[in-house]
């Protein structure tokens, strides 16, 4: 009697579990249906209506009375049981981003594969597949025993899950996911090896083939446990641009592996759940900001990135934002280009109104002069009037053409373009000697110019006797142009490199804006020091430059690259 209650209750129990589920399942196609992505909803409602029509197969296996109508609902679970498999590589393929189940020849196949295989299910030829017998424990049931050709399918068909199993890993580690939850859900999906055995060796249960119920636990933890989880991830890593996704308190709760290669920052444990801006501050101060534009430092070269929001929900739940990484590296050094070369006009537009004002006034006054009196001399001053208005229409031309990208250039060698332009230039008296040679990469005609106009400078301001010096700073990072002049004024050294600043009264005040143009294209930095006369009672000191000579104004530039295509410095 009590043995036949522990039947009966056992035979209960394989019902009411076959049956929740089937339930399971089915009502769970309800929640996959809130999937956004179409190739992923279609692979897990697939998977759900095969692990469902399993479970039912078995259940009516179950209930059936008649040995026949057992095995045709067995068969029946043979057929729609390897349904699950196309089923899940489907979902796994759609899910981690691959077109496999999009392959037309991978489709064909596969539909040839299953074909084949229901063929032997169905017919089981000579018992090779499967052979039934009655079983009376635990409650009476027609048992099955699994033959060779049935082990060899099932090996086939365990050998393309794991395939799903590494696609969906592989995607879990490229994103913030932890796999263990995942991978405990997948565990459940073995267990029924347990029951099976168990099933088999002992009579606390039947002894069937209990894979439906794993199967179907894992579809189910999918759409349920795992379903707002599962669509973040694919949201965050369905993009090769960097994705980063936080929920409605601003907390992180995906990125992807693009995101981690822009900000490492994010592949410290623990971030998950942090604020965004703990983590990244800048990305927060970018989205709090009205451009939304964040500039990120990659190596040597500063990359631009436009930030986007948008809601983010798990059906028709809201959970967070998602905060998507568009490079707009060119289109924001274009526009910073042409910003730049806006206020370059404007600041052009100013000089040569107010440059050129003078001496059209003279040459106005000389010609007003010339119909007055008819005296020669007024023609001597509007020729000169207009010989300064060439010198100014030259300079800005010249100036508007250095702050243009540099083209091509070549490797050149300092000293001996030192000498080939100290030669072109009026220099009277004054000395050019070239203390250290080095070699660098320029280029050759605006560099050529660089040189000219800082030579000028220093014939210009230093006199005809003066002494210029051309070297390689200690560090090799750079040279240097001095002279031993009267030198700048502390708190004129920044102004000098404007456009129209000149301290004497023929200049233009546009040499040095073109050196500084030069070496702003070139990716170079220039600064100026010495001592200027006035700086100490002596007249001349110890020059602040690397030169270490004595000298009255030092211009140097750094940051230049060797003919090898390393730092100077490094090559030094």
């Amino acid at each position: 009697m009590i043995i036949q209650l522990a039947g009966d209750l056992t035979y209960a129990g394989y019902l009411l579990v076959f049956a929740v589920t089937t339930l399971a399942c089915f009502v769970s196609i309800d929640r996959v249906r809130q999937l956004e992505e179409p190739g992923t909803r279609r692979g897990l409602t697939a998977l759900l209506l095969a692990s469902g029509g399993w479970a039912l197969s078995y259940l009516g296996y179950f209930l059936a009375p008649d040995p026949r109508l057992k095995t045709a609902f067995y068969v029946a679970g043979l057929v729609v049981g390897l349904a699950t498999v196309g089923a899940w590589l489907y979902f796994c393929s759609a899910f981690t981003g691959r077109t496999l189940h999009r392959s037309t020849g991978l489709r064909r196949a596969a539909v040839a594969i299953f074909l084949a295989i229901v063929a032997v299910k169905v017919t089981n030829y000579h018992g090779l597949y499967f052979t039934t017998r009655t079983a009376t424990e635990p409650f009476p049931h027609m048992a099955v025993t699994h033959e060779p050709l049935h082990w060899a399918v099932v090996g086939l068909c365990y050998a393309l899950t794991a395939v799903g199993y590494f696609m969906l890993f592989e995607r879990l580690r490229q994103v913030s996911y932890k796999t263990w939850p995942f991978g405990l859900l997948v565990a459940v999906t073995g267990a029924p090896f347990a029951l099976n055995f168990v099933g088999h060796a002992t009579p606390l249960l039947a002894d069937v083939s209990h894979e439906p119920l794993g199967v179907a636990v894992f579809a189910v933890g999918v759409s349920f446990v795992f379903h707002e989880r599962f669509q973040a991830i694919g949201l965050a890593e369905g993009d090769d641009k960097p994705i980063l996704i936080v929920n409605e308190r601003d907390q992180l709760r995906e990125y992807n592996a693009a995101a981690a290669d822009l900000f490492p920052a994010l592949t410290r444990p623990d971030v998950i759940g942090k604020p965004l801006w703990s983590v990244v501050p800048s990305v927060a101060e970018a989205l709090d900001s009205e451009s939304g534009v964040l500039s990120v430092r990659d190596g040597e070269e500063t990359r631009y990135y436009q930030l986007t929001e948008s809601p983010f929900a798990a059906g028709r739940s809201p959970v967070g934002r998602l905060v998507l990484f568009t490079d707009i590296t060119e289109r924001e050094r274009d526009r910073r280009e042409l910003q730049r070369q806006n206020e370059r006009l404007e600041e052009f537009a100013s000089v040569v109104s107010h440059d050129l004002r003078n001496p059209l006034q003279v040459l106005r006054g000389a010609f007003e002069g010339a119909r007055e009196t008819g005296d020669p001399s007024h023609f001597d001053r509007g020729e000169r009037a207009l010989d300064r208005m060439e010198t100014l229409i030259d300079d800005v031309l010249s100036l508007a053409r250095q702050g243009q990208p540099i083209d091509e250039t070549e490797p050149i060698s300092l000293a001996s373009l030192a000498s080939s332009c100290w030669e072109v230039i009026e220099a009277a008296d004054a000395d050019l000697v070239v203390e250290t040679g080095l070699d660098l990469v320029a280029d050759p005609d605006r560099f050529r110019q660089l040189l000219e106009n800082l030579f000028r400078n220093a014939v210009e301001h230093g006199g005809d006797d003066v002494t210029v010096r051309v070297g390689r700073l200690p560090d090799g990072n750079g040279f240097y142009v001095a002279d031993d002049g009267p030198g700048i004024p502390v708190d004129d050294r920044e102004a000098v490199f404007e456009s129209g600043y000149s301290t004497t009264d023929g200049g233009t005040g546009f040499g040095l804006a073109i050196v500084s143009e030069i070496v702003d294209a070139h990716g170079w930095e220039i600064t100026v020091s010495g001592r200027a006369a006035d700086d100490a009672p002596d007249g001349h000191t110890d020059s602040e430059s690397g030169s270490g000579t004595a000298t009255g104004a030092s211009f140097e530039i750094t940051g230049i690259s060797s003919p090898d295509g390393v730092d100077a410095s490094e090559a030094a």
